[in-house]
């Protein structure tokens, strides 16, 4: 069986402390940290047990798991196993990066977020290089807030072409037309994200391909989603796995609305659906923006 698994477990602290994030500078405790800990333990044995399956892991903390040895332990080595086709993680990017050294580079990826708040233009530049010097796979967001538009845009000048940048609509923000044109020319895929994508009664691959699995097991279709489909630990979610209709009436953030059937997003994304790398990137026209081609599969926009 291929399995996508998005896993969150009660890991809550974070190192920065931005504005728009309820777990800024919050701190776990000591015995937080423990239950984290063993529950990451547990969950990295089940799926190393899972020869039977093909496994694509994302590892979606509250807080900053990289911060914390265990989560740079886990991953690396689960990387190296060769029934898990990917193992990827969204990140600040505030730790070291030579833990990806004991890494499977054609599996690790990683999905980073700059919060130009919070760290030096310099500073997070300089571990996307150490990234590419260890050839792994990452891309790079921004949150979209209008103070950080400059930041953005020299952030997109002083990467690679081959780095992704996008863009994630601020919440509870309205984007103009003209507003939302100056996030696109860094982001041709940012109308995903500006609008909340129409749900209910669609068909989804949560439930059915792709699950959530939190601390204690517990398995939902998807983080957003809060009826259980059994537990991973006694098997009882195989059994209910499915198609099945999204019961919400809009998804408004990626890691939902990218699973979506009625949108094409798997076909932009292929092979880099968990790390937010579209397939056809990049192609770039003078001046460095990226330029869609249909010929190459394209990065279409969403239908209005």
């Amino acid at each position: 069986m291929d399995l996508t698994i998005l896993y969150r477990g009660p890991l809550a602290s974070c190192d920065y402390d931005c504005p728009y994030c309820p777990f800024a500078k919050r701190r776990d405790s000591r015995e937080q940290l423990t239950a984290d800990r063993e529950a990451l333990a547990r969950f990295a044995g089940w799926a190393a047990d899972r020869h039977g399956d093909r496994l694509s892991l994302l590892f979606t903390p509250w807080g900053e798991g990289l911060t914390r040895s265990w989560y740079r332990r886990t991953l690396a080595e689960l990387s190296r196993l060769p029934h898990v086709k990917r193992v990827a993680v969204q990140t600040n990017l505030s730790h070291r990066t030579a833990w990806v050294e004991h890494a499977d580079p054609r599996t690790l990826a990683l999905w980073t977020t700059y919060h130009p708040g919070q760290v030096g233009h310099d500073r997070f530049l300089g571990k996307c290089r150490e990234l590419d010097a260890r050839a792994v796979r990452y891309s790079v967001g921004v949150v979209g807030d209008p103070q950080h538009l400059e930041a953005a845009r020299r952030m997109r000048a002083a990467l690679p072409d081959h780095v992704y940048l996008w863009i994630n609509a601020q919440e509870g923000r309205g984007y103009t037309d003209a507003e939302a044109e100056q996030w696109t020319a860094l982001d041709p895929l940012f109308d995903y994200s500006r609008r909340p994508h129409a749900s209910a009664g669609r068909p989804c691959r949560t439930g059915e391909s792709v699950v959530s699995v939190d601390g204690e097991g517990t398995v939902r279709r998807c983080h957003f989603v809060k009826e259980p489909l059994g537990n991973l630990y006694d098997g009882s979610y195989r059994a209910a796995l499915r198609p099945r209709p999204c019961p919400l009436a809009v998804c408004d953030c990626h890691i939902g609305y990218v699973h979506l059937e009625s949108l094409p997003l798997y076909d932009v994304f292929a092979g880099g659906v968990l790390e937010r790398i579209p397939q056809a990137w990049p192609e770039r026209r003078p001046g460095g923006l990226p330029v869609v081609s249909a010929a190459a599969g394209g990065l279409p926009r969403p239908a209005s």
